[in-house]
């Protein structure tokens, strides 16, 4: 039986054999996603310089969510993070799901990323 500390295990594992080959540059940040139970997370990464270029969460007071850790949650934090991005002039980003699968709540935000102006 896998525990959920494992498959947390599994998934850093994932995720570190994932980053050594993806790298974010100033031109075509990395799109960084986390997920927890209760919530979801989107950066834009330039790992040359090492910052964070924009943002979003399903704890940004603006998006007034009933639920934070829903699919439609994602959609919201798809939307908000590609929106920042286009405001930065970003069009293009490397996406790095985190190591988790590419499905549900994952999808959900890459859709909506790509949906409102994003290249990846």
């Amino acid at each position: 039986m896998i525990t959920k500390a494992d498959k947390n295990q599994v998934r850093k594992k994932r995720h570190a054999r994932v980053r050594s080959k993806l790298s974010g540059t100033e031109a075509r940040p990395r799109l960084n996603v986390f997920r927890s139970n209760k919530h979801i997370y989107a950066q834009l990464i330039d790992d040359v310089n090492g910052v964070t270029i924009a943002s979003a969460s399903s704890l940004d007071k603006e998006l007034n969510l009933e639920s934070t850790g829903n699919l439609e949650a994602a959609v919201k934090i798809g939307e908000l993070v590609a929106k920042r991005a286009v405001e930065k002039g970003i069009k293009s980003v490397v996406f790095d799901r985190g190591g988790y699968l590419y499905h549900g709540r994952v999808k959900a935000l890459a859709d909506a990323a790509r949906e409102n102006g994003l290249e990846f």
